[in-house]
């Protein structure tokens, strides 16, 4: 358990006091995170809307670069998912 969570509604960091995540706790992410950055950044993404909750006079923007942005910044880019038998082009419509 770390002591470096969200303090709401004003999502300072409760370890060290800075924004929340803070960069401790940006680490503990990725590597609690490492082989699933898709359930990251569902995690982060449900804070992400609590935050807006908490916070509405703060830019959409500034609150996405925070709590997801990072997380391709750092080369954790989210795989995509590709499926068997699946297009990668959408098909052409066919005239009537």
């Amino acid at each position: 358990m770390t002591v470096h969570g969200p303090v709401m509604p004003i999502w300072s960091c409760g370890g060290c006091g800075l924004p929340w995540p803070c960069a401790t706790r940006k680490h503990e992410l990725l590597a609690e995170y490492a082989d699933a950055p898709v359930s990251m950044a569902l995690y982060l993404g449900s804070y992400l809307v609590q935050a807006t909750e908490d916070m509405p006079w703060t830019p959409a923007g500034l609150l996405h670069r925070r709590f997801l942005g990072w997380t391709r910044e750092n080369g954790q880019a989210v795989p995509a998912v590709r499926r068997p038998g699946s297009a990668t082009v959408p098909a052409e419509i066919e005239p009537r």
